[in-house]
């Protein structure tokens, strides 16, 4: 279904989404226009569905707090996890929401400008929609790596170890 210069774009575009479609016609020998009719191939597909940037937030003034959330559920009958998910998603707090297996089975990734927003969110409106049966919720506090990229600044802890 999907082309070997689809796939070699996508792989591209993972690394770094600033590569311009002339560059990437040069790093997979194609012509420049092929690249873009793949381009838009990919986004009427919806395999291409936005660009980001990753961002080192702690290393800025903003504050916020984010957290991971298990959502345990009780599917619908024909509609499975889909009907619960496409209600918890449309709260601007949720940021990604995944289908899991294991021990819960939606996991939910949440942000807020404060702990006392995230705490209401969860308690005010995500635990008590319907077809909720349980949550747990674990607060992030650092980032070491994101999106295959490493977070941490790569100098070495100078300091000397305390020892007892």
């Amino acid at each position: 279904m999907f082309s070997t210069l689809d796939m070699h774009i996508l792989e591209i575009l993972c690394e770094d989404a600033r590569v311009s479609p002339r560059e990437i016609a040069v790093m997979t020998g194609s012509d420049e226009n092929q690249v873009n009719t793949a381009l838009e191939g990919l986004r009427r597909a919806g395999v291409l569905v936005g660009y980001q940037a990753l961002i080192n937030w702690e290393r800025t003034e903003k504050e916020f707090v984010q957290a991971v959330i298990e959502v345990n559920v009780q599917p619908q009958r024909e509609k499975g996890f889909d009907a619960i998910a496409q209600r918890i998603m449309q709260h601007d707090e949720v940021k990604s929401l995944y289908l899991m297996s294991g021990a819960y089975d939606l996991m939910v990734l949440c942000e807020a400008a404060t702990l006392k927003e995230l705490a209401s969110f969860v308690h005010s409106r995500l635990s008590v929609l319907e077809g909720v049966t349980g949550t747990s919720t674990h607060f992030m506090l650092k980032t070491y790596k994101y999106g295959g990229v490493l977070f941490e600044s790569g100098h070495a802890d100078r300091r000397q170890a305390v020892m007892p």
